[in-house]
């Protein structure tokens, strides 16, 4: 069973408690709903912020608010560790829950779904994405097969920049297909190497490409 996040109460037993609709974040005018993803403060300061869903909010008597969260793992925090294609603001869902006070809340977020994070213009410091949703204490993922790119086969880290070969429509890493991140910026067309080889099989054979400049090639964008 996963543990408590270290430095933040545990639960307690429920004891003349309603459920509520929002909490102000004490010392600003952030409003917290049901649904909405917030940053919790860590035990070491040191650390980024928790970040977790809530799930349902209660107050006391006294209007002491407890929060149920749900919490994200950062990639680095499930077992197999951060890997070469997560990016720096991927989170994973987990299915790990606890009961906190509302006062470890510091402020909110959003995690986009992976498709929206990759169409966003401008990535603030607001901004996560999920493609995975975690098991804590066993490490499976769900789903466990996404797609692969490039020569590495390796699922799309949003940070890096790609090219997109304009024969078979597969997206490269600059180092993969022995270009600097500076000249693949530079690129107006990119035909991967197994593409040119076929091309060339074609002409021989008497068949002829159209010219490049009708293909229209893009890159991906590197986020910041």
């Amino acid at each position: 069973m996963a543990k408590t996040r270290p430095g933040i109460s545990g639960t307690n037993p429920k004891q003349g408690k309603k459920d509520i609709d929002s909490y102000t974040i004490r010392g600003t005018n952030k409003v917290v709903r049901v649904g909405d993803c917030v940053l919790m403060r860590p035990s070491d300061s040191g650390k980024p912020p928790y970040v977790a869903r809530i799930e349902k909010m209660e107050a006391d008597s006294r209007n002491n608010v407890k929060v149920r969260a749900r919490w994200y793992y950062r990639p680095e925090e499930s077992l197999g560790g951060r890997r070469q294609f997560h990016g720096a603001k991927e989170l994973f869902l987990s299915d790990h829950y606890d009961v906190q006070s509302a006062h470890t809340i510091e402020g909110k977020c959003i995690v986009h779904s992976f498709k929206n994070y990759t169409k966003l213009e401008d990535v603030g410091a607001e901004d996560y994405y999920c493609r995975f949703e975690y098991k804590a204490a066993t490490g499976a993922f769900t789903p466990d097969r996404v797609a692969v790119y490039c020569k590495c086969e390796m699922p799309y880290n949003p940070d890096d920049l790609m090219v997109q070969c304009e024969g078979c429509k597969d997206w490269y890493h600059p180092a993969c297909v022995g270009m600097t991140i500076e000249e693949a910026k530079m690129l107006d067309h990119f035909v991967c190497s197994e593409c040119s080889e076929d091309d060339i099989k074609r002409s021989q054979n008497g068949f002829h490409p159209p010219p490049v400049s009708d293909i229209k090639v893009e890159a991906k964008r590197q986020k910041r």
